[in-house]
């Protein structure tokens, strides 16, 4: 297992693209587990620890949207979509549900690899986590988990990747672009969607935000009390 640079799981009912996946991913060094369902994948996960899913939405019986519905309070391993072209709303309902990120089938095989390798390069910057509290939030980077009065919630990667650089640079507005950059979106709409996701973790209110706050034109600030 030292060998390998982490562990994957590949969920497609295609065998064909199950047994390319994991092909060219073992010829760069990943171990890869498959399953070719959102059912046998509901299983592996609950034994094994991945390091990163790639999952397709369009599966028969439950859907990769349905898994993620499923696990998405306990899970906090990054996801990769695969979907199908031209279904952008399946791919925000994903985003908004905890996806990473997403890949429009037919795909090359490098481009998947290069988003791979963006998502667990973030997951081994900053070894060094904080827990921050505010007002009666508290954010656990290390444990990627937010406590909000009586309520805890999980984060994933992407999330995890924004906090940081927001919570080190206390009232900084980021730009849609910056934050774009940052974890290698370029569509403004699914920005927002990720920002939306974390003001329901993080505000009392997050219609009317008090922390992760909106500046018209400008982009999105976080401010600690």
């Amino acid at each position: 297992m030292d060998d390998f640079i982490a562990h994957i799981l590949v969920v497609d009912d295609d065998e064909g693209i199950r047994s390319l996946v994991k092909k060219y991913l073992n010829e760069k060094k990943y171990l890869v587990t498959t399953a070719n369902s959102a059912e046998k994948a509901s299983e592996k996960i609950r034994v094994i620890k991945f390091d990163l899913i790639i999952l397709d939405i369009m599966m028969p019986g439950k859907s990769g949207l349905d898994f993620l519905n499923q696990h998405k309070k306990e899970m906090s391993t990054p996801v990769i979509l695969l979907t199908a072209k031209g279904e952008p709303n399946e791919r925000i309902e994903g985003l908004e549900m905890g996806a990473d990120d997403y890949l429009p089938k037919p795909f090359e095989p490098k481009e998947l690899d290069l988003r791979i390798k963006n998502i667990i390069n973030k997951t081994k910057e900053n070894n060094l986590k904080r827990i921050i509290e505010f007002a009666k939030v508290k954010i656990d980077l290390n444990k990627q988990v937010i406590f909000q009065n009586d309520l805890e919630f999980k984060i994933n990667v992407t999330e995890k990747t924004i906090l940081e650089k927001m919570i080190n640079n206390p009232g900084k507005v980021f730009a849609r672009e910056e934050i774009g950059k940052m974890i290698h979106l370029d569509k403004e709409r699914s920005i927002d969607v990720i920002i939306t996701r974390l003001r329901k973790k993080i505000e009392i209110d997050p219609k009317n935000p008090k922390f992760l706050q909106t500046i018209r034109g400008a982009g999105y600030v976080l401010w600690i009390e």
